[in-house]
């Protein structure tokens, strides 16, 4: 609980300015009242995650810090504790904050859902997660992963072999996840059999998908018109995820995001739900979540000056 080197407890005294001392088992805080209070409910909390199992890394120790903060330290626990999957070897993968709660909850309750937000939010990956789960449950008949074929910012060139080698530097990211819930012998089976359907957008064209967990990433890339033709493919007895980074748009200068518009259009519709993730759901490399937020600003910044020299 403590950390390597109370790393765990230098870590909550330095973000909530207190002192600590730890002598046996007693922890003795020190600081200004409310900050004593939300480092004593983040020690509790921690100390219940411990209790449950749970893996206590930096990224999710900041974000129940967060938490705390605004007097929902208690919730860290549950959110945790649902087990959205289990990978190939065992290993159950979980919801690391309230915004992954929400936008796996959507999923399942939901035909369509848009996962938008930052990168390393787990848009993709718990959208594969529970694409594979709902396979090895027979809640659906097979699994489709498709693109938009964009590069980002530079040009692949020519690529020599079939249809497969073409896309496989798009489509990685998607192998990777799909690799690790069902193992590599069995992954390629399935695709072997059609079960596992890797595709660009541009193939969905004159398909109807039914029976299917249909998950469209790097949605951004996608023009109003493939986002109108994937979204109109859906059949009986399928699920879609729609995911995207509006931030990252690798689209030509004019051309409006396929996502940006049908999020907009389409928030309201029965049946159809729009998950927006936030910085603070960004659960890769802590340092992330700084990049997205020093980005966040400078966009911010670059809109309000543009704004005040028209």
């Amino acid at each position: 609980m403590l950390g390597v080197f109370d790393e765990n407890l230098n870590t909550v005294a330095r973000e909530l300015g207190i002192l600590f001392r730890v002598e046996g088992s007693r922890i003795s805080l020190e600081g200004d009242e409310n900050s004593v209070r939300t480092a004593a409910e983040v020690v509790s909390s921690l100390a219940s995650m411990v209790k449950a199992g749970e893996r206590i890394e930096k990224g999710g120790l900041l974000y129940c810090i967060a938490l705390a903060k605004e007097g929902r330290a208690g919730d860290v626990l549950g959110i945790m504790k649902d087990v959205v999957a289990v990978t190939y070897r065992g290993k159950p993968v979980k919801c690391k904050t309230a915004g992954q709660k929400d936008y796996v909850n959507a999923i399942k309750k939901n035909t369509v859902t848009f996962g938008v937000g930052p990168a390393g939010t787990g848009k993709t990956y718990l959208a594969v997660c529970l694409a594979a789960a709902y396979y090895k449950s027979k809640q659906t008949e097979k699994i489709i992963l498709t693109r938009p074929a964009v590069e980002a910012g530079e040009k692949l060139g020519f690529l020599p072999g079939d249809l497969q080698t073409k896309v496989d530097p798009y489509l990685r990211p998607l192998y990777d996840a799909l690799q690790e819930m069902f193992g590599l012998e069995t992954y390629a089976k399935l695709m072997e059999k059609g079960v596992i359907e890797v595709a660009p957008l541009a193939y969905m064209r004159g398909r109807t998908l039914s029976g299917a967990f249909v998950i469209l990433d790097e949605a951004q890339n996608a023009t109003r018109e493939q986002m109108k033709m994937f979204l109109t493919r859906l059949g009986e007895g399928s699920k879609m995820v729609v995911t995207g980074d509006l931030t990252q748009t690798d689209l030509p200068d004019g051309k409006t995001s396929g996502l940006k518009q049908a999020v907009h259009l389409l928030k309201d519709v029965e049946d159809i739900a729009v998950c927006t993730l936030t910085d603070r759901d960004v659960v890769r490399h802590p340092l992330v979540q700084a990049i997205v937020k020093a980005y966040e600003r400078a966009d911010h910044a670059g809109k309000k000056n543009k704004g005040e020299n028209k």
